[in-house]
C-alpha cells in the first residue's frame, strides 16, 4: 500500500501553495512567465504525463510556466471492471507542484467540479465517480475515507484560469453564449466559490461545463474578462487539437494524440501563433 501519510502530506501542501501562488487574485492567476506550456485533458494519462514532462523541462527553463487540467476520470475504452485509477495522476502532479509552486498550475475541470457537488457524471452504463472512489479504496484501502477528502479539498483550491501578460487567457472552457447575460463573474475575484456559482449557469459551472464555440460568445467573454485569446480544453479532439473560433484554441490530452501548446507570455502573439505552437504526442 502507499505511504497514505506522505500521500496526505503531499497534496495538503500542493493545495495550500495553489492557494499561495504569486501572481494569484482571487480564481485567477496571473503567470509571469517568460513562455506558457497549456496541456489539454489528461484524464489519468500517466504515460501522456511524463511525456508533457519531458517536453516542459522545467529544470532547464526556470522562466517557463506549466499549466494542467482535467486530471481525473479516467479514460477507459478496453477494461471496463478495472477501477479508475487517475489518482495516481493526481498525486504526481501535486509532487510536482510543490517542486515547482511558482510555475505548476493546475485548473479546475468539470470533473473535478463533480466530485465537489456531487452530480453523477456516467459514461457506458457506469458512473465515473464511483469508478474514481473504487480506485482511491483499492489503493488507501481504510484511509481512503480522508485521502478522499484530501483531494476534494485540492479541486476547490485550484484557480478557474491562468491569463498572460499577453492577454491569452487559459481556463476549461467558455460558457454557453445564453448565459453570459446573466454570469456573475465576480467569483474570478474571489478566494472561495459560493454554492450557487457551482451549480448549473453559475459562473464556476459555465466555465468548466461549457461548450459555445461560436465567435460572437468567444467576443463577448474575451470583453468580460479583458482578454484577446483563449486556450482551453474540455472538448475532445480527433487530432489533439481544433482552432474552435478567431480566438480559441482547445487542446486535448487523451489518447491517441496527447497534446499541448507552449507559446511566448509577453510579447504580442494571434491566433495563428497559438496554433502553430502546437505539439502532438508522436507528432514530426
Amino acid at each position: 500500500m502507499a505511504d497514505v501519510s506522505k500521500i496526505l502530506a503531499t497534496v495538503r501542501r500542493a493545495g495550500d501553495l495553489m492557494r499561495s501562488t504569486p501572481g494569484r487574485a482571487g480564481s485567477v492567476v496571473r503567470a509571469f512567465a517568460d513562455d506558457l506550456m497549456v496541456v489539454g485533458d489528461l484524464h489519468g494519462n500517466l504515460r501522456a504525463f511524463k511525456w508533457v514532462l519531458a517536453e516542459a523541462a522545467l529544470d532547464r527553463h526556470p522562466n517557463r510556466h506549466l499549466v494542467l487540467q482535467e486530471l481525473i476520470h479516467e479514460v477507459n475504452k478496453h477494461d471496463d471492471e478495472r477501477p479508475d485509477l487517475s489518482h495516481r495522476l493526481v498525486d504526481v502532479v501535486c509532487a510536482l507542484k510543490c517542486q515547482y509552486p511558482d510555475r505548476v498550475h493546475v485548473i479546475l475541470g468539470n470533473h473535478e467540479l463533480s466530485e465537489l457537488t456531487g452530480r453523477v457524471i456516467g459514461k457506458d452504463g457506469r458512473t465515473l465517480n464511483a469508478r474514481f472512489r473504487e480506485g482511491i479504496e483499492r489503493t488507501y484501502g481504510g484511509a481512503a475515507g480522508e485521502v478522499y477528502a484530501a483531494y476534494q479539498k485540492l479541486f476547490s483550491d485550484m484557480p478557474l484560469a491562468v491569463r498572460t501578460p499577453n492577454r491569452v487567457f487559459c481556463c476549461h472552457t467558455l460558457p454557453d453564449g445564453d448565459w453570459l447575460d446573466d454570469l456573475d463573474l465576480s467569483v474570478l475575484d474571489a478566494d472561495a466559490w459560493p454554492e450557487e456559482a457551482m451549480k448549473r449557469r453559475g459562473a464556476v459551472y459555465a466555465m468548466t461545463w461549457g461548450r459555445d464555440t461560436s465567435e460572437e460568445t468567444a467576443d463577448r467573454f474575451a470583453a468580460m474578462v479583458d482578454a484577446d485569446l483563449f486556450v482551453t480544453g474540455h472538448q475532445p479532439c480527433d487530432e489533439g487539437f481544433r482552432q474552435a473560433n478567431h480566438r480559441t484554441l482547445i487542446v486535448d490530452g487523451t489518447e491517441p494524440y496527447p497534446t499541448y501548446c507552449r507559446f511566448p507570455a509577453r510579447t504580442p502573439i494571434g491566433i495563428d501563433d497559438l496554433v502553430g505552437s502546437v505539439t502532438v504526442m508522436g507528432g514530426d
